[in-house]
């Protein structure tokens, strides 16, 4: 008999998932974390009541992630990722050949173990690729002790409760600030902004101070339910969202980049904004 699992995210709705089968489940220290099967979605994780990732849509968020901010700035050579466990960003961010650096700083190596024994299509080997620094971590810490600077920082994060929430704060982002490369760009998980427009706000409020530019641009990704996801956007470099769609083909073509999702056109309408989320920033 199938067990159901029931996301506890909003209090008074929610998505169910047959559970196949139970692959692992174990409570970290840090958080508590299931892995399992399901007809649908593939192999499926969730920490502490919240969908993570799945098998089958992980592609949707991770290149978005990725590719707009990297394939916005251009030359990114050295590039920070702060969360990301699955590996999913890693792998992404890899496969841009003109970078030369990537640190991950991931807060539990046990997450890490686990993608890559359960879900080792999200880091396809990237782990082991010698471009890849890993650092076991807190992420607040390191960015406000960091002293080296990167092109490009990708914040992935679980939702702003719990141990993620650290990952949310001002705190965090005067050290993101502070070891971002003059032109450089910033983009985090900021949650569906249907569901979640509080964070939209909080985050437009906290990022706005320290960036000449702080906004945010946009994914469907199926299983973070209630609709659009946003993604915060923060910079100095005021130019960088306003990347032409032919040069942005041009280099998604010079990249060779095979994706699902993401294209340059999306990316380029990305940043186009519901009514209510430019009201939410206001």
């Amino acid at each position: 008999m199938s067990k159901n699992y029931l996301e506890t995210l909003y209090p008074a709705w929610g998505q169910q998932f047959v559970m196949d089968e139970v692959l692992f489940e174990v409570d970290t220290g840090h958080q508590h974390l299931i892995i399992f099967n399901n007809g649908q979605w593939g192999t499926v994780m969730a920490l502490d009541g919240v969908i993570q990732t799945t098998e089958k849509d992980e592609f949707v968020y991770h290149e978005m992630m990725v590719h707009v901010p990297m394939l916005s700035h251009g030359d990114a050579k050295k590039v920070l990722i702060i969360g990301g466990g699955d590996g999913g960003i890693l792998r992404e961010v890899l496969k841009h050949q003109n970078v030369e650096s990537v640190t991950q700083v991931e807060i539990d190596q046990q997450v890490i173990d686990m993608c890559i024994q359960y879900l080792p299509n999200h880091s396809a080997g990237a782990y082991d690729n010698p471009k890849a620094n890993i650092v076991i971590a807190d992420g607040v810490d390191f960015v406000n002790e960091c002293t080296e600077k990167f092109d490009v920082i990708i914040s992935d994060s679980t939702d702003p409760m719990g141990p993620g929430e650290v990952l949310f704060t001002s705190r965090f982002y005067q050290g993101i600030k502070n070891c971002l490369n003059d032109g450089g760009v910033f983009v985090a998980q900021n949650g569906v902004s249907f569901m979640q427009t509080d964070e939209v706000t909080t985050t437009h409020q906290r990022l706005s101070p320290l960036f000449k530019e702080a906004s945010f641009y946009s994914g469907a990704v199926p299983t973070y339910v209630g609709g659009i996801m946003t993604f915060a956007w923060a910079t100095d470099n005021l130019e960088l969202k306003s990347v032409s769609l032919e040069t942005l083909e041009q280099r998604y073509q010079a990249a060779n980049l095979q994706t699902r999702f993401y294209t340059p056109a999306l990316h380029k309408g990305s940043f186009a904004l519901p009514q209510y989320v430019l009201d939410a920033i206001k």
